[in-house]
């Protein structure tokens, strides 16, 4: 059995319209919605064997505090460029190169990807994966290269706004 879940960033300033789009950093907002997913992964006990990010600062800020939370060591996050701009086809390629002795694996990453992927498994599908947005997705398989053959089955989906 394999155990993903995946993050939407924190909510995050427009910007300096000089600065790239990737050194966006989390508003206060964006970091107090994500403290309350961090409450409800220390509530429910939720841990992961591995946290891989977008390199988008936003991203990284948003993985730092979940893994927090989880007692993951902040250092030990995997950035992944690719989570930047991914379609769901790379998120795929992500998935298949972990190692299968990894069972809970957190994608800390953007949107719209991550509504489009999400909405593979779920049902009614939603519009959009909030900010702070938090899935968990479980596959009955034993390789993360075979997620796409897998049914995943969604276990939960919350936001900040459901907490």
């Amino acid at each position: 059995m394999k155990k993903l879940f995946l993050a939407r960033h924190g909510k995050s300033s427009l910007g300096d319209p000089d600065a790239a789009d990737h050194e966006r950093a989390l508003l206060t907002v964006g970091v107090n919605n994500t403290k309350k997913i961090q409450q409800y992964i220390g509530k429910k006990e939720i841990s992961f064997d591995l946290i891989i990010s977008s390199y988008a600062l936003r991203a990284l800020e948003t993985a730092k505090l979940l893994a927090e939370a989880a007692d993951y060591p902040q250092n030990a996050i995997k950035i992944d460029h690719r989570m930047y701009e991914a379609v769901e086809d790379v998120i795929y390629r992500v998935l298949a190169e972990i190692d299968d002795t990894k069972e809970n694996v957190l994608l800390v990453g953007h949107n719209p990807t991550l509504t489009q992927f999400v909405n593979i498994y779920l049902k009614p599908r939603i519009d959009n994966m909030p900010t702070s947005g938090f899935v968990c997705i479980s596959f009955n398989t034993e390789s993360w290269n075979e997620i796409p053959l897998s049914k995943g089955t969604v276990d939960f989906m919350v936001t900040p706004q459901t907490l």
